[in-house]
């Protein structure tokens, strides 16, 4: 059996020059160069069985390193190239030429580079690129939807929210202008109360010139309407003024007198008729000053207290009867109306 003869020498390579290499930063003697081998009939062993191709060893060595380099060279150039399968188009995302060059260590810095962007689009077909697109225009629309609606929503609210603040101020200014309305009444019957209060001041202080008291120093014992068996009425007709026998009975104020004597059970009693026809009946004098038909004016004495006709004690009956009626009214608020406090 003939033997292969040996592998031939490799040829010289000059120093300080480089061989190509296959992506490794030095030179390794297994990636060649080589010569071409012809296999002769004394480099093959008879065949045995079937025939045998003999193996031709030659051009690029069978390395995983030097496949993937050629991938990287064919999907940098021109991509890769897809089957028409009717399926759509796998992306793939491969990194960029400078980080394989840095990784292989090969390529010249003069040599053009593929960008990221061209890579990253290998596999995307223009109907996914047109499909996104009109996806993006879609979120578009439908966010500028939204927005207007949100839009419409904030103006409707902003107006109720104006509507209800003019509301509350219109209401506020309503309810002032009537407060101050309000007040403004309430002052002006304030003022014109008091000023009627002191008209009648004024006038009740102008009758108080022309009105006096019958008696200066007394205390009221008896007060008009009382009940009892000792009143021929059956109540009291006058209010009674107490005070020490022989005190002085004034004019209440200027009439005529129009009774002067006896008269029962009212003791000594003078009738003193004013201009306005009223009737002012003085009982229980224990004296008489004046005459029938004679004029007297306020203040001016007209008798003394006693105890005579119906009585328990000195004092005097004072009894106030309006144009001369016979039924008497209350002493009192008369002569409060006068400007006199008995």
């Amino acid at each position: 059996m003939a033997s292969n003869p040996p592998a031939p020498q490799a040829p010289f390579v000059p120093a300080g020059a480089e061989p190509e290499t296959f992506g490794y930063g030095a030179y390794r003697p297994e990636e060649g160069p080589w010569e071409e081998w012809n296999p002769t009939e004394d480099s093959l062993s008879p065949a045995r069985g079937r025939h045998r191709v003999a193996k031709q060893r030659g051009g690029f060595a069978r390395s995983s390193t030097v496949l993937g380099v050629g991938v990287m060279a064919a999907v940098g150039a021109g991509g890769m190239a897809s089957a028409n399968t009717g399926k759509p188009p796998v992306s793939i995302s491969l990194p960029d030429l400078d980080s394989v060059e840095h990784i292989f260590g090969g390529g010249s810095s003069d040599a053009p580079k593929a960008t990221s962007a061209g890579l990253s689009r290998v596999g995307v077909s223009t109907d996914s690129a047109e499909s996104g697109n009109a996806g993006e225009a879609l979120r578009n629309r439908i966010m500028a939807q939204a927005e207007q609606q949100q839009n419409k929503a904030d103006s409707r609210a902003t107006a109720a929210a104006l509507a209800a603040v003019e509301k509350q101020t219109a209401d506020a200014a309503a309810k002032a202008e009537k407060d101050a309305a309000a007040k403004a009444t309430a002052a002006k019957e304030k003022a014109e109360a008091d000023a009627k209060q002191a008209a009648e001041a004024k006038r009740l202080a102008e009758l108080a010139k022309q009105y006096t008291l019958p008696v200066v120093s007394y205390t009221i014992t008896g007060t008009f309407g009382q009940p009892g068996a000792m009143w021929s009425s059956g109540y009291h007709t006058g209010l009674d003024f107490a005070a020490p026998t022989g005190t002085l009975i004034k004019a209440i104020h200027g009439g005529t007198v129009t009774q002067a004597g006896w008269a029962g059970a009212y003791g000594y009693r003078t009738v003193l008729t004013l201009d306005d026809g009223t009737e002012l009946w003085f009982c229980h004098q224990s004296s008489i000053n004046v005459s029938v038909g004679q004029k007297v004016s306020t203040g001016e004495v007209i008798g003394r207290v006693g105890a005579t006709g119906n009585v328990t004690g000195p004092h005097l009956h004072l009894e106030v009867h309006p144009n001369g009626q016979a039924t008497a009214i209350d002493p009192a608020p008369w002569l409060r109306e006068m400007g006199l406090n008995p």
